[in-house]
């Protein structure tokens, strides 16, 4: 009889990446097409992400599907950089990206912006796409890779929400 128990010490073969996602969100007081405009600026991510800065589209890129972006990351005291495409983006409603690219890409992004009241529901979603070495070797390892990127969602989506109530529209 195989055991079916997991562990925190689970090595690749026991986990399914699918297990590794989540979604985030808040209300903002802006319409849709404004927040939409703000977390598709890339280059703004630094305002509000705990984790990421120097966030830029390649020369001549922008917030439209197929671009490619950099940006720095730093947790724990190291330091990254990735590389991003952005594979979804409906101006006023979904801009989303793939950490390493649509073909064979780690992890996607997306925020979502819906109207509600006066203002706007943005969600902030993380998926794992595929298991890789450079994101943690153990069940323990995701476990924590995931509670770190639902509390830098959480903290950014309230930062967001934070500087649109102090920003002037425009």
């Amino acid at each position: 009889m195989r055991d079916t128990t997991t562990s925190e010490h689970d090595l690749f073969e026991a986990l399914d990446a699918s297990d590794y996602a989540f979604t985030r969100r808040a209300w903002v007081d802006a319409p849709p097409v404004r927040v939409y405009g703000l977390v598709s600026d890339v280059s703004a991510i630094g305002r509000w992400s705990p984790h990421a800065s120097g966030v830029a589209f390649d020369r001549g890129a922008g917030p439209w599907a197929g671009a490619w972006f950099s940006g720095r990351n730093h947790r724990d005291g190291k330091q990254w950089t990735t590389r991003s495409q952005v594979v979804r983006a409906d101006p006023g409603a979904v801009f989303a990206f793939v950490v390493g690219g649509a073909e064979g890409g780690i992890v996607r992004w997306s925020w979502t912006c819906r109207p509600r009241g006066r203002g706007t529901v943005v969600e902030q979603s993380w998926q794992l796409l595929r298991l890789d070495p450079v994101l943690g070797t153990t069940r323990g390892d995701l476990d924590a890779l995931r509670a770190t990127m639902a509390d830098s969602v959480e903290s950014t989506l309230l930062a967001l929400a934070q500087w649109i109530a102090e920003a002037p529209a425009g």
